[in-house]
């Protein structure tokens, strides 16, 4: 496994890899590694000759310094976890590397980034899209790989992609789970224990949700049942859960049989934010 801390050496040493038949896939993660990160990894391995993943916690995607700050940070960890799943090139840069100076360059992607996480995290989407198009022009991948877990920014990403026309091709891997239900997620590892056990209902709350719909129950129903099961535990605080369309993020009023309606789900475990998604099909 080669590491780079570079753009310039990395760009040459794939340069000499680049051959019409050996394809690279690319796993943009912020390290913390856990093995949903290390299902993109075997995902990229399946499909293509070469598999790079960048270990970068992106400043600009912050809104809230606190979190920037804590965000947890394991790099010998990530190494041997990515050396064990067979990745063949790892780009961990510097702030330095990656901006020289203070970035001046905004994204909006009207709608998409302004509903949920866009509308509680304003700012965000816009500093994931831009550290995504450098990775991207860095690395210049025939594929690229993102987890479900964050869908909102999978479609932000999805619309960077099509109005930018990169040429590769883009997937989401479906999410992985503790056993009790639990989305992965770096965030988990500053969860207390009782946080932890606590957490689980997001999960517990998103399948509750989509029996009810597809049983036929009314959405305002679904959401008060949701609250009331969120904030009953300790700790835990529910920000929002919405049933929305998975293509545009339009916000549904009711389950939209002509769409694939996606539910999204955000909350605190503590002064932990953790977000979840489920598809109503």
């Amino acid at each position: 496994m080669e590491i780079f801390k570079q753009i310039a050496p990395l760009r040459t040493f794939l340069d000499s890899l680049r051959k019409p038949d050996k394809s690279i896939g690319l796993v943009p993660t912020m390290g913390a590694l856990h093995q949903g990160h290390i299902s993109l990894i075997h995902t990229s391995k399946s499909q293509n000759a070469i598999t790079v993943a960048t270990i970068y916690v992106n400043p600009t995607q912050f809104n809230n310094p606190n979190d920037l700050q804590k965000y947890p940070k394991t790099p010998e960890k990530d190494l041997e976890m990515l050396q064990k799943a067979g990745c063949d090139v790892v780009f961990s840069p510097d702030d330095q590397e990656m901006y020289e100076d203070m970035p001046r360059m905004k994204f909006d992607f009207g709608h998409l980034d302004k509903v949920m996480e866009g509308e509680f995290r304003p700012g965000h989407f816009s500093g994931v899209a831009l550290i995504v198009s450098k990775l991207f022009n860095i690395i210049q991948p025939d594929r690229a790989y993102f987890g479900q877990k964050d869908w909102q920014q999978f479609a932000v990403i999805r619309q960077l992609v099509r109005e930018l026309k990169f040429n590769f091709e883009l997937q989401s891997v479906p999410i992985l789970r503790e056993s009790d239900g639990l989305a992965m997620s770096s965030r988990n590892l500053r969860l207390s224990q009782a946080q932890r056990f606590n957490a689980s209902v997001f999960h517990q709350a998103l399948t509750m949700a989509k029996n009810a719909l597809i049983s036929g129950a009314e959405l305002e129903t679904v959401k008060k049942a949701v609250s009331d099961m969120v904030n009953s535990k300790p700790e835990i605080k529910l920000e929002y859960f919405e049933l929305a369309d998975s293509k545009n993020l339009t916000i549904l009023n009711n389950v939209d049989k002509a769409v694939l309606p996606i539910l999204c789900i955000a909350g605190y475990a503590g002064d932990i934010r953790l977000i979840d998604n489920m598809f109503l099909d």
